[in-house]
């Protein structure tokens, strides 16, 4: 029986050797792991889009797979789900997550949006109060909504004063046109495209994050079981992140067309809209994470979207934002 087993043996070991020899040591040992990334088409995760095209999270031994969604306020019910492994949101949406139990944490502040979501109407309409009783097309439990809110809370009103017509992002660019709806709330690149129509003279700019630079961030989020399961593949990510942040500001004409390409814009066309966004530094995120009145604290911006989440019902209370936070991967980072 021995020599049996023995024979059976060898003969198994001279089919798969030779097999064996043809595959380096990484891939005889493991396969980089596969993150998916749950994402829409947004400015501001431009260097996600560089990563993507350059693959910098190759050296550092983990694939990333960019999953898009049509609409960004369904991801994170996919991420609590497990649909995905990780999702591009913005704060008031981990928030959100947060007050019903889900156990989302930032890990990475992607960008401020300075100009990237704006509240966009017809020409006549000149402030924010002339909006009272009008259609106001928006997105709801989005960043969108979000900024409306705040506009109106910041003028006195509330969504009592609209009428709300409730829409994704991109549909807003046709709502408008049409003549349905005479203000749309959206982000980029649907606002440019909003205001050039009609000769460029139809429609403006009325409100935009501009006005609240930091109120509005896009964040990387995980589970906080898959951060304790895989801190390694979530430093990679970040390490890849960062790498495409550095080639975008060596090399901005060449990778506004990989973002370009991304998006489905012009190479000049994603260069200005750049210009609506931040992108922070290494450097700059830990501000971000500690204790501040900066609006880009987590911290304050957090305390702002709460109170308004609060006002219209879309949370029964405010979450601890220290349980929405991880900062432990930009500290090994800036230690490094």
């Amino acid at each position: 029986m021995f020599s049996i087993r023995k024979s059976f043996l060898t003969k198994a070991l001279a089919l798969l050797l030779p097999v064996a020899a043809t595959l380096s040591p990484t891939q005889a040992v493991q396969a980089a792991p596969t993150v998916t990334v749950g994402t829409v088409v947004w400015i501001g995760y431009a260097p996600f889009y560089v990563a993507d095209a350059l693959d910098t999270y190759k050296k550092y031994g983990v694939k990333v797979k960019l999953v898009n969604f049509a609409d960004n306020s369904t991801m994170p019910g996919a991420l609590q789900g497990g649909s995905i492994d990780s999702a591009m949101l913005t704060y008031d949406m981990v928030i959100g997550a947060a007050a019903k139990g889900w156990p989302l944490q930032v890990v990475l502040p992607i960008d401020y949006s300075a100009g990237g979501d704006a509240i966009v109407s017809k020409t006549s309409i000149k402030t924010i109060k002339d909006m009272k009783g009008m259609k106001v097309a928006y997105n709801p439990l989005s960043p969108s909504d979000f900024l409306l809110a705040y506009a109106l809370q910041s003028n006195g009103m509330t969504e009592a004063d609209i009428t709300p017509v409730h829409m994704s992002p991109e549909s807003v660019a046709g709502a408008m046109a049409s003549g349905s709806v005479p203000v749309g709330v959206t982000y980029q690149p649907s606002i440019s495209t909003i205001v050039a129509s009609g000769g460029g003279k139809k429609f403006h700019v009325l409100f935009s994050s501009r006005k609240a630079p930091g109120l509005i961030t896009d964040v990387l989020v995980f589970k906080a079981d898959y951060l304790k399961k895989h801190p390694k593949e979530v430093k990679a990510i970040i390490q890849g992140y960062l790498d495409a942040l550095d080639y975008m500001d060596k090399h901005p004409k060449k990778a506004a067309e990989y973002i370009a390409k991304a998006m489905g814009v012009t190479p000049a066309e994603a260069l200005e809209q750049l210009n609506d966004v931040k992108n922070p530094k290494l450097s700059e995120m830990m501000a971000n994470f500690e204790k501040s009145d900066n609006i880009a604290s987590f911290y304050t911006s957090g305390k702002v979207i709460g109170d308004i989440l609060l006002k219209k019902g879309q949370i029964k209370k405010m979450p601890a934002i220290p349980g929405t936070l991880d900062d432990s991967f930009v500290k090994e980072l800036l230690a490094m």
